[in-house]
């Protein structure tokens, strides 16, 4: 017997009330001609002095607010039914999860397999994905007992805050209609282009998953060790029929075609093929962390005045051409009809490279002005952009 959506609701929220065998939720995603708060909220029980509180944790995109609460002090279900779209209840004997369509029909699945609670308090900043998951330990981010391991935490950093920026941008483009509403038949296909040991490959595959989005991920590396290594580790964790390597060239891959397009740190102009790659292959989101820029600074042999008196000066040539090379990127994306930005994603302190380029693909047609702005710092600089040659007019 089907449920309705309401009845539906009323399980999951008995679920999370039941602290002796509930293990966490997680709701995301935005119902259609609804308003959220936050872009996700993540909630588990924790045990604060004798008692067994919910932990509430939201993220708008930019902040992580957590509070701890009395079960009975908090109304469950208003709030799954406060305009999620993307509801996920794991408790000690399995899991739940609900997604309501654009029609508003509950697409309900519930699965069996024994879950562990963890009630301990944590302090420090919540995690969207688990330093247990399988997957790091796979990768060697984690330790067979699922902690970090020290020379690895600017790794799980990175790929943390690469989550981070990923979530929000990639509900909002579903949420404008930029991407279409991932279904089972027509799951969200995400490419990863220069993806290496697969570290954000597969959290992007494991964070997006257990929030209950359906997903094909591609790793696209020229490395065929690479790819022999990442499809070993997709077949220990049994998730080889939603992940897929490629040992290609980013630039001649015959994949074509996907949702979002991930590069980090793909070296020099292969930050200009991923990008390229997203443009030409009608991308709709595209994040992108460039790594070394070699190009443009080869190009720059004489500085417009009186610019000279920065570039005489090696380093300061060297960080000219970074800024100028990822400036002349978002603006081309800009003239293919994205919505860019450049954020900081990380830290400094974790990695130098900590630039992120951020597009969705709206469709809107660029100003004549926008136009000419592009064509006059190129010739003020006498550059010509690798991603120019690379994008189909």
């Amino acid at each position: 017997m089907s449920l309705t959506l309401e009845e539906a609701i009323t399980q999951a929220a008995g679920l999370i009330c039941d602290t002796n065998t509930f293990v966490r939720a997680v709701l995301s995603g935005r119902r259609r001609n609804m308003q959220t708060q936050t872009t996700r909220i993540d909630i588990r029980p924790v045990r604060i002095k004798v008692s067994i509180l919910l932990q509430i944790i939201e993220n708008d995109g930019r902040q992580t607010t957590t509070t701890n609460v009395e079960p009975k002090t908090i109304e469950i279900e208003k709030l799954l039914s406060s305009g999620y779209a993307n509801i996920l209840v794991e408790h000690a004997q399995g899991s739940m999860s609900i997604r309501i369509t654009k029609k508003q029909q509950p697409l309900i699945h519930f699965e069996t397999g024994a879950n562990n609670q963890n009630l301990e308090h944590d302090r420090v900043k919540p995690r969207l994905l688990d330093s247990a998951d399988p997957f790091l330990k796979e990768v060697g981010i984690s330790d067979s007992a699922g902690h970090i391991k020290p020379s690895r935490q600017d790794k799980y950093k990175q790929v943390e805050e690469f989550l981070r920026l990923l979530a929000p941008a990639l509900d909002a483009a579903i949420e404008a209609g930029h991407i279409p509403r991932p279904t089972p038949a027509k799951p969200l296909k995400i490419v990863d282009l220069g993806c290496g040991h697969a570290y954000l490959t597969f959290a992007a595959h494991q964070y997006l998953r257990s929030t209950g989005i359906p997903i094909h991920v591609t790793g696209i590396d020229v490395r065929k060790d690479s790819r022999i290594r990442n499809e070993a580790i997709a077949r220990s964790l049994g998730i080889e029929s939603s992940i897929e390597f490629r040992a290609e060239e980013i630039s001649q891959t015959t994949l074509t075609g996907a949702d979002v397009v991930i590069a980090l740190h793909a070296c020099d102009t292969a930050t200009d093929d991923a990008i390229a790659w997203g443009i030409n292959n009608d991308a709709k989101l595209l994040l992108v962390a460039p790594c070394c820029h070699h190009d443009l600074q080869s190009q720059m042999q004489t500085s417009p005045e009186p610019w000279s008196l920065v570039t005489r000066h090696g380093l300061m040539k060297e960080r000219i051409a970074d800024l100028l090379t990822d400036s002349l990127r978002a603006q081309i994306l800009k003239l293919h009809g994205y919505r860019t930005d450049i954020v900081e994603f990380v830290g400094g302190e974790h990695t130098p490279r900590n630039l992120m380029i951020r597009a969705t693909k709206t469709g809107a047609k660029p100003d004549l002005a926008e136009q000419q702005r592009y064509e006059e710092l190129v010739q003020m600089w006498g550059v010509e952009p690798a991603l120019a040659l690379k994008v189909h007019q």
